[in-house]
């Protein structure tokens, strides 16, 4: 579900690892692989609790970074539908994946470092079909990486980082917004560790708090048989 790096000490040989594996593996980008690409080209700095600077300064560095720079923003198979965050509720499935391949066509273009300088910002905080430019990929990129709730009325809010009962009244978690189109498929996600392990048929949100000494969590899709293992705190991680 995306975040290869920046979640505890091995971000280097974890990236190693998932590359080697070739076609067996499927990842998503999340935030932090976002993050990554854009220390790496220099337009964003390194932050204190980063766990980055093996990449950085690795010989293969370019080699890994370029690999994970084509990515996937998400992937449908089946009945599953794999993203790091959430999915604005608007949104079907095949229309979501329509927009992913509009952001992953231009991290994977020529221009790059001219998305990833201009990807941050919390606006626009919802979706119209008229947006467009470095606009309409910074909210989908938002929804795709950075999504846990939404107002009333629909816009994202990106602040909240803390449990859904520590919400305020008029924020939903993005997968129980009344009306939500995507609920045809299973969403396989991760990002939000406060939420913890939740699992309901047309849900699978599997950060249960691995960077911060809980556990790290997998799912069987074929039977939805789960496999965890207790985790140490990352260095740092420990509050």
């Amino acid at each position: 579900m995306g975040d290869l790096v920046n979640r505890g000490p091995q971000s280097l040989e974890c990236l190693r690892y998932v590359k080697s594996l070739g076609d067996a593996a499927v990842t998503v980008l999340g935030n932090h692989d976002l993050h990554l690409l854009c220390v790496a080209e220099g337009v964003e700095k390194r932050k204190k609790r980063d766990t980055l600077d093996d990449v950085l300064d690795a010989p293969d560095r370019d080699a890994l970074v370029d690999w994970l720079r084509h990515r996937p923003l998400m992937h449908v198979e089946g009945a599953f539908a794999l993203v790091h965050a959430g999915l604005l509720p608007q949104w079907t499935v095949a229309r979501a994946r329509e927009l992913a391949a509009e952001v992953e066509a231009a991290l994977r273009g020529p221009r790059h470092r001219d998305l990833l300088g201009h990807m941050y910002g919390d606006e626009p905080d919802r979706w119209t079909d008229e947006l467009h430019g470095v606009e309409r990929l910074r909210v989908i990129i938002n929804a795709m990486t950075r999504l846990r709730v939404c107002d009333e009325d629909g816009a994202m809010v990106l602040g909240f980082k803390g449990e859904p009962g520590d919400a305020h009244d008029e924020w939903t978690p993005w997968f129980d917004v009344r009306g939500r189109r995507s609920r045809d498929h299973a969403i396989v996600c991760g990002h939000w560790s406060a939420l913890g392990l939740l699992m309901r048929p047309d849900l699978l949100s599997l950060d249960s708090g691995c960077v911060w000494g809980r556990s790290l969590t997998g799912v069987r899709l074929a039977d939805r048989s789960l496999f965890q293992t207790d985790c140490p705190p990352a260095p740092g991680r420990e509050d």
